[in-house]
């Protein structure tokens, strides 16, 4: 797989079927290995080893209802509380970032609420702090650390 934008992680992979599998330690499965999943793998190592997010608030690829279609978001971080902190959206590397992207998870966020977005192919990172009185991102350079 590609080199991406992201400390060195050691993942565990298996083959099985003629498809390499990676760990994810969230799902607590294997899960066939395409583009994707390898951004999405790397982000969710990335929130627990250099933002310090504790792995019992991430969640990874769960549906939700937006204009009553069913989609699923990549990452998203609660609050000890129940409100989400962060939601990701991961592309694989060859996808560019653009402002359908960003229109992608402004969709998805006006059902979660999130407090901060970052938007990743792995090669490049965007971070976002909704501001919801004005209707708008503020972009960032970091996303926030975890704070108990």
């Amino acid at each position: 797989m590609q080199q991406l934008n992201f400390p060195a992680y050691n993942f565990r992979f298996k083959n099985s079927e003629n498809k390499t599998h990676i760990f994810d330690v969230i799902r607590k499965k294997f899960v066939v290995l395409q583009p994707e999943e390898w951004v999405r793998q790397h982000v969710v190592q990335y929130l627990i080893h250099e933002k310090n997010y504790p792995i019992s608030l991430i969640n990874v690829e769960k549906a939700l209802k937006v204009n009553n279609l069913t989609k699923r978001y990549d990452v998203v971080v609660f609050k000890p509380n129940g409100e989400i902190q962060l939601m990701v959206e991961c592309k694989a590397p060859e996808i560019k970032i653009t402002q359908d992207t960003f229109d992608q998870i402004a969709r998805y966020n006006l059902q979660l609420q999130a407090n901060f977005l970052m938007i990743t192919n792995g090669l490049q990172h965007y971070y976002c702090k909704m501001d919801f009185e004005q209707e708008k991102y503020i972009f960032l350079k970091e996303i926030p650390s975890y704070i108990r």
